[in-house]
């Protein structure tokens, strides 16, 4: 049958939107590439850079040729667990998904990885960041998207069977992106423990710095603008007109959703502000920018159902979330350079517990019913929606917790016995671009402390010790 020109319209338009908002989640690599390479020490600035560029080519492998079948893979033997079709494309584009949608979905695995290898950075060999973006972007990350994104999944507030009449609602990935980043960091992390020097001989912290504050803001501002795609960009369409309405329809949430990420991320950078103000006795740049990427992790579960006066809300507790962590982190000598396991963790699940507290009706019947007024459905506990939704939310933290446990922890642990995790102390100390990247990452990068300033003084400085 031949197709009307206005849904050929309708369907480009909506094909347009959803690749440009995956041109936007793209750009946050590169913002992860700038505020890594800026938040560890001049010595190590290209390996975290290399191992960004590593976490999109290899996920991009994986997610071709296993990821995306298993999160959306669906078909006459769907199962809520596990995706079974469209392994490296087969039968894509199909009367469920297209090439646009695996390329933002791609956008999203790949991000994940990211947030891990901040985790476990200035520490760890290359070869086992190959080894863990492959698995975690093509298998680990995936069944938990399957969860909640696909329409079979057990969690997703799509499904034809409810959990708890309400599925867990994680719009853009509080938990299903942040959180299994950070859970898989904190097991690297805590297997390889910290870096040399991290801590003195009675355990309290020492100092390390990020060499660049300026690479650091410039990461936060790209990581801002690629937020854009990454909550309005989950509509996958833009064109939904909502029934009873004549001005309605997901343009309308599309906006809301842009509105509520920028005030959750502003409150918790001014809640850092001062918080951060408080504790250390200066202004800091540094945290303000980690706390303002807080209030983006926590508001991006509810980013689409929530109203803007809570969206400030959202942001403002995860800033104290974030410095609360942090702290805790230090006391228990926790080093993760990016506290990365602290923001996407913390937040991620502070996120998730938010939407169950503070979704509205309205907005949750426009987003998952398309505005259908017949519908009725759990919402916000403080919105008087009761217990539904927010047992559904404290379900998914629960099981991401143990899923990404029992299948990151292990890997990460017998990488750690295979002695590929963790890089030999003379290396550490030296530094990784000189010792496994042929030089420093800036040519008038001055050698400290006698440290070798080139790959072939490292080799003779080697051979040296082992005469």
């Amino acid at each position: 049958m031949e197709v009307s020109w206005e849904h050929s319209v309708t369907d480009s338009i909506n094909t347009i939107y959803l690749l440009f908002s995956a041109y936007l989640v793209f750009v946050m690599q590169l913002g992860f590439a700038m505020l890594c390479a800026g938040s560890v020490r001049a010595k190590n600035a290209m390996n975290i850079m290399l191992t960004n560029v590593v976490d999109a080519v290899v996920g991009s492998i994986s997610y071709y040729l296993f990821g995306f079948a298993f999160a959306f893979g669906d078909g006459s033997s769907s199962n809520p667990f596990i995706g079974t079709t469209f392994f490296a494309l087969k039968d894509i584009p199909s009367t469920s998904y297209d090439y646009s949608f695996f390329l933002y979905q791609w956008a999203f695995a790949i991000a994940v990885a990211g947030i891990t290898s901040g985790s476990i950075a200035e520490r760890t060999q290359f070869s086992a960041y190959l080894v863990f973006s492959f698995f975690l972007s093509g298998f680990v990350y995936p069944i938990v998207a399957h969860w909640v994104w696909s329409s079979s999944g057990w969690l997703s507030p799509s499904s034809s069977d409810l959990l708890f009449g309400s599925g867990a609602i994680d719009f853009a990935g509080s938990g299903v992106v942040h959180l299994v980043g950070a859970i898989a960091g904190f097991w690297g992390s805590f297997i390889e423990g910290p870096r040399v020097g991290r801590f003195d001989a009675f355990g309290k912290p020492v100092p390390m710095r990020g060499h660049n504050a300026t690479l650091v803001v410039l990461g936060t501002f790209l990581l801002w603008f690629g937020w854009f795609g990454f909550n309005p960009g989950s509509f996958d369409k833009i064109l939904v007109a909502y029934p009873n309405t004549t001005d309605q329809g997901n343009w309308t949430s599309v906006g809301r959703t842009a509105v509520t990420t920028t005030l959750a991320g502003s409150a918790a950078g001014i809640a850092t502000l001062f918080g951060r103000r408080f504790l250390v006795g200066h202004w800091d740049a540094l945290d303000v920018c980690n706390g303002v990427l807080g209030g983006f992790v926590a508001i991006t579960s509810g980013c689409s159902v929530v109203e803007p006066w809570a969206a400030i809300v959202c942001g403002f507790f995860a800033a104290f979330v974030l410095i609360g962590l942090n702290i805790l982190a230090l006391k228990l000598n926790f080093d993760d350079p990016l506290e990365a396991t602290q923001l996407h963790g913390g937040c991620g699940a502070w996120g998730l517990i938010f939407t169950g507290l503070f979704a509205k009706e309205e907005f949750v019947i426009q987003v998952y019913n398309s505005g259908e007024s017949s519908v009725v459905r759990p919402y916000g506990l403080m919105m008087g929606g009761g217990w539904g939704l927010i047992g559904a939310q404290v379900i998914e933290i629960l099981v991401i917790l143990s899923w990404v446990t029992v299948t990151m922890g292990p890997l990460f642990y017998a990488l750690h016995k295979l002695q590929v995790l963790r890089i030999p102390v003379e290396e550490e100390i030296t530094g990784l671009d000189i010792s496994s990247h042929g030089g420093h990452a800036y040519v008038g990068h001055p050698a400290e402390d006698n440290h070798p300033r080139f790959y072939a003084d490292y080799m003779r400085m080697q051979d040296n010790n082992g005469d």
